[in-house]
C-alpha cells in the first residue's frame, strides 16, 4: 500500500479546484490498472468542487509504487481561472506527495494512546455491532484523530495512524514555514519551475 497526499499548498482557490481534478484522474487511472483507490481524507475548499487536500491510499497491484512514483512531485495545470475570469495568471500548481504506511508505525508506542470506540451512521444507526473504530491520541501534542470508515479495527487503526503522521508531518512544515518564510518561498518557485505533468482545459486533460 501507498498513501499519496495531493495539496494546493499555499496556493488560491484554483489550486484548491485542481487538487479536486487530479484526486479525480488518478482514481480514474488506478481503477484502469487495477488498482485499489480509496478516499482516506480530504480538506474541503472554499467553493463547491475544491479541496484544500486529498489523501488517498492505493494498493492491490504490483504496479502501485511505480505509478505512485510517476505522480510524485508538482503538477501544473494551465487555464483561466473560473473563479476570477479576468486574473491574468494561467498557470496554477499542486503538490503530490507519497508517504509509505510503514513510517506511520514509527511513532512512538509510548507517545500514542489507541481507544476502539463503536462505529456509527448518519442518525446514529450502527454500522457494525463491534467496535471498529479507533480514536489515537498523539500524547506530547495532544493531537487527535479517528477513523471509522474502515472494514476493520485494524485497518482503521492503520488509517489513523497514517491520518497522525500527516497531521504531525503538516504541523512540523507550517513551523518551519514560520521559521524559515523566505526560504520556503523560494522552494515554491523552484518546484513550480518543475512540473511533473502538465494539464489544460476545464476537461482537464494531459498536455500533450
Amino acid at each position: 500500500m501507498k498513501i499519496v497526499q495531493i495539496s494546493s499548498g499555499r496556493g488560491p482557490e484554483e489550486c484548491r479546484w485542481v487538487v479536486r481534478q487530479l484526486a479525480e484522474y488518478l482514481i480514474e487511472e488506478a481503477e484502469y490498472l487495477h488498482i485499489q483507490a480509496d478516499v482516506l481524507e480530504t480538506v474541503p475548499g472554499k467553493f463547491k468542487g475544491t479541496l484544500h487536500s486529498m489523501l488517498l491510499s492505493f494498493s492491490g497491484s504490483m504496479r502501485v509504487t511505480a505509478f505512485v512514483k510517476k505522480w510524485e512531485g508538482t503538477v501544473q495545470w494551465i487555464g483561466t481561472s473560473m473563479f476570477r475570469p479576468n486574473h491574468k495568471r494561467k498557470n496554477w500548481f499542486v503538490q503530490v506527495t507519497v508517504h509509505d504506511p510503514a513510517e506511520s508505525e514509527s511513532l512512538l508506542a509510548s507517545d500514542i494512546r489507541i481507544e476502539t470506540m463503536r462505529s456509527s451512521g448518519p442518525g446514529g444507526q450502527h454500522v457494525n455491532k463491534t467496535d471498529s473504530a479507533v480514536r489515537i491520541t498523539h500524547v506530547p501534542t495532544g493531537m487527535q484523530v479517528i477513523a471509522r470508515e474502515g472494514r476493520s479495527q485494524r485497518q482503521n487503526k492503520k488509517i489513523a495512524l497514517i491520518r497522525l503522521q500527516t497531521a504531525l508531518e503538516a504541523r512540523a512544515n507550517q513551523n518551519r514555514e514560520v521559521m524559515n518564510h523566505e526560504r520556503w518561498n523560494n522552494h515554491n518557485t523552484l518546484e513550480r519551475g518543475n512540473a511533473k505533468h502538465v494539464f489544460t482545459g476545464k476537461r482537464f486533460k494531459l498536455k500533450g
